[in-house]
């Protein structure tokens, strides 16, 4: 796969930046004039992604998130979302739908199950207090890249 375009954004771990985070990278992803349903598909699993970081991954601190995203000439959009927070000890069990280490009940345990839902594929990668990396995968059924 040959890439045609990519992205860097750095911001701050707050749940203001998550609405910014979603609009960038549908922004972004808008050359490969995706469907309504393809884009609202990259924007909820971007916010389940950036939301993990915000409330897993750095719990009561504010830390920074790293989004890059790819566009390669097929079609397929990569955007991998990292944080440098507590990471996850145990990946298979934190995948598990409906499983959260949300003490207050405001967590439903969704998120990965969300992304898998709406992304191609999702790969995560994890090492406690080193942080989480999340890369969604998504082939858009577009007519392609416009100008990239």
């Amino acid at each position: 796969m040959k890439m045609i375009n990519e992205m860097k954004l750095q911001i701050p771990g707050k749940s203001a930046n998550e609405g910014f985070a979603r609009a960038a990278v549908s922004a972004f992803a808008a050359q490969l004039d995706p469907t309504i349903d393809e884009l609202a598909d990259i924007k909820t699993a971007v916010s389940e992604a950036v939301t993990n970081c915000i409330v897993h991954g750095y719990q009561d601190e504010i830390g920074q998130i790293y989004i890059h995203a790819k566009l390669y000439e097929d079609n397929v959009l990569t955007i991998k979302i990292r944080d440098q927070g507590c990471g996850i000890p145990d990946i298979k069990q934190a995948m598990e739908p409906l499983f959260t280490t949300c003490t207050t009940g405001e967590r439903a345990g969704l998120g990965f199950a969300v992304m898998q839902s709406f992304m191609d594929k999702v790969r995560v990668t994890s090492r406690p207090e080193k942080g989480t990396s999340v890369v969604l995968t998504k082939k858009l059924l577009s007519k392609g890249a416009k100008n990239a």
